[in-house]
């Protein structure tokens, strides 16, 4: 089996990274190596399984906590010991206590909160399947409007070749004689100032499965399970927003024993739109407009994400003006209303002009007064009276 990289190497993250820093790490090697923005580089699309992999595992508390005490054999079937208490001697640990919980259960019952439940635990009984993360890529109309899209992921689903039993065909696991199927086994420790006390801890015969298996699979060494590639198509809901997350139920690793699987948590990562910028469910575009139309007014059109409307620019319109369009935003997922578009004038100013033009604007200018302009006249105020007081 090849060596894997380090997730936190694979993230470029410390050990001790915050959720937002796994995040940011995640999200930006994900950008840079989705297969949709490096079509038919297969370098990419390793880099990018192999992104999404790590923080599948990192971005999980349970399996984060695994990985760091046991690497990659806590959380990869392939590797064993894929769940707790498959590491044989270390099964025995509960809410970070370790055997020391199972002495004070023993001693006290399970009220204490040191995981009696977990010496009860059927080994055989049904298990959900964890939740697999994914990523993808929209454009803005695609974000504001919602569309159908193709996600692939990874995910575990039970072998093939012999039903997710990891039994050979014409075999079956076989109870543990070590255990008697419990998956656990007690043994009697001396602790100073305590004396004599029973432990309990995972059967290291069978890893805590409390079956085992002669002869395993050859196509999934015994697990039951093999990690796959999964391509599904999705529908992305209308007014979703960069970085927001949703669940494809049902579509995550597949249980065990029948138990039910796992969801896929999709990542939207939308691309800067040339025309239009997102503010929550309102939509702000910059128009630009000439000084004559800024002057006089007229009538321009706009474009909005349902398409071009016509907007009358009133007389004396200054720049950086801001009108409201009505619910011409971003539609709530919800269904419950729209956001509105808010548009900017920019009045661009004339460049090149001939001697004429330019003779015919300074018999235009000196035509005003202070009084035409509202601003000016308001400065001058201003300032005659600050220079009059002193």
């Amino acid at each position: 089996m090849p060596e894997k990289r380090d997730y936190y190497e694979v993230l470029g993250v410390s050990k001790g990274c915050s959720e937002d820093e796994l995040k940011k790490a995640y999200r930006k090697l994900a950008k840079k190596y989705h297969p949709d923005l490096n079509p038919g580089d297969k370098e990419a699309e390793a880099k990018f399984k192999e992104v999404n992999e790590a923080y599948e595992i990192l971005s999980d508390k349970d399996k984060r906590a695994r990985y760091d005490q046991f690497g990659h054999a806590g959380v990869d079937p392939n590797y064993g010991a894929g769940a707790p208490g498959g590491a044989g001697g270390f099964g025995g640990f509960s809410g970070g206590f370790g055997d020391l919980g199972d002495i004070f259960g023993d001693l006290f019952g399970s009220g204490f909160g040191f995981g009696g439940s977990t010496r009860t635990r059927d080994p055989n009984g049904p298990v959900r399947g964890s939740d697999v993360g994914c990523q993808v890529v929209l454009s803005f109309m695609e974000a504001v409007k919602g569309c159908k899209k193709q996600i692939t992921f990874q995910r575990l689903e039970n072998c093939s070749d012999c039903g997710g039993s990891g039994a050979s065909a014409g075999s079956k696991p076989e109870t543990c004689p070590n255990c008697h199927g419990s998956g656990q086994v007690r043994t009697v420790r001396s602790i100073p100032g305590l004396g004599s006390v029973q432990t309990t801890s995972a059967c290291p015969r069978c890893g805590g499965k409390g079956k085992i298996i002669s002869n395993p699979c050859k196509k999934c060494g015994g697990k039951g399970r093999v990690r796959v590639t999964k391509t599904l198509e999705v529908s992305i809901p209308a007014g979703i927003d960069d970085d927001q997350t949703f669940a494809v139920r049902g579509q995550g690793d597949q249980g065990i024993n029948g138990g039910p699987s796992g969801d896929v948590h999709v990542t939207v990562s939308v691309r800067p739109d040339p025309l239009f910028n997102r503010d929550g469910f309102n939509i702000w575009c910059d128009i630009p407009i000439t000084y004559t139309q800024a002057v006089l007014g007229d009538d321009i059109v706009v474009p909005t994400v349902d398409g071009r409307v016509e907007y009358h620019v009133p007389e004396g319109t200054q720049n950086g003006a801001v009108f409201r369009l009505r619910d011409k935003g971003v539609p709530s997922p919800s269904g419950r209303g729209r956001g509105d578009q808010y548009v900017r004038v920019n009045i661009e100013v004339p460049k090149g002009l001939t001697k004429n033009q330019k003779d015919k604007l300074r018999e235009f200018e000196a035509s005003l007064s202070d009084k035409n302009y509202n601003k000016r006249q308001g400065f001058f105020d201003k300032l005659r009276e600050k220079f009059e007081n002193k």
